[in-house]
């Protein structure tokens, strides 16, 4: 009888990881056997992790913080969303033993939007905060899926508009200073891809951006996204979202990717919804 394909997540610290869940949930599903562990990895540790996972063997990897920048250098095939971000969530193995980096953040924010809660994302104004890695690997979907303009916003200037010099299209994509927030007028949506909510810092944002129909999303989940999302219902925002369901459709895009076969993702995002 056949070992199970071996499957894993790295990050530093990775022990809350909803990954193996999500995984194995997905699994189950479709009938495919598989293990799928979490594997922490110091950033020294992290090149030699990953070879080693798949000298074992190992199938493929999802890659978490602080990682993705790393992950994406190691591989010798990249998809072009990976490129585009210039990170990667998604390491397989080629068949010629090398490994091919994929980013699925932006796919899966988008699918969550659109297909979970039904929003047409074409013809928003949309402001981004932040101009790290979480914002590289969501900008170009949020642009494919239609959003008319998009606002970065990041406290050091220079990284946002480095951002916006590789996206490439200034007739919908401006920088603006972190210290003008209060001044730049309202948008229709605004997402949060600072890493203020993970490192434990807080967020002082004018409720003058919050437009009268306004979709605030925030791409951490759980706690990380507590005071983002009271923020924006303070400020009357329609929608409030943390990024749980950007989380599952991400490792959906994954699974498939590995596996040829599409999960049903809403049982899964359900039953963490309840538990988160």
């Amino acid at each position: 009888m056949s070992q199970p394909s071996q499957f894993a997540v790295f990050g530093h610290p990775i022990a809350h990881s909803l990954s193996p869940r999500i995984h194995q949930a997905f699994a189950r599903q479709c009938d495919i056997a598989l293990e799928y562990r979490t594997i922490d990895a110091a950033p020294v540790d992290f090149a030699a992790a990953v070879h080693g996972f798949f000298a074992a063997g190992g199938a493929g990897a999802n890659v978490t913080l602080p990682h993705k920048g790393a992950a994406f250098a190691l591989a010798g095939e990249r998809s072009e969303a990976a490129t585009r971000a210039g990170t990667a969530n998604v390491l397989s193995r080629l068949p010629d033993g090398r490994l091919a980096a994929h980013n699925t953040d932006g796919a899966g924010l988008v699918r969550d939007l659109t297909e979970r809660h039904r929003v047409d994302l074409r013809g928003h104004d949309a402001l981004m905060l932040g101009a790290g890695g979480a914002a590289r690997a969501v900008a170009w979907s949020l642009l494919d899926a239609g959003v008319q303009t998009l606002t970065i916003v990041n406290r050091t200037p220079e990284t946002a508009d480095a951002l916006a010099d590789a996206i490439g299209e200034p007739a919908r994509v401006h920088t603006r200073y972190w210290d003008d927030l209060a001044n730049l007028g309202s948008y229709d949506l605004i997402v949060n891809a600072t890493s203020a909510g993970v490192l434990g810092g807080g967020l002082k944002l004018p409720m003058s951006l919050v437009g009268a129909r306004a979709l605030c999303y925030d791409l951490a989940y759980g706690a990380a996204a507590i005071d983002f999302v009271a923020w924006a219902k303070a400020a009357k925002a329609r929608y409030a979202w943390d990024g749980l369901g950007m989380l599952v459709e991400q490792a959906a895009e994954a699974f498939e990717l590995w596996h040829g076969r599409r999960p049903d993702t809403e049982p899964v995002y359900q039953a963490l919804r309840a538990a988160v």
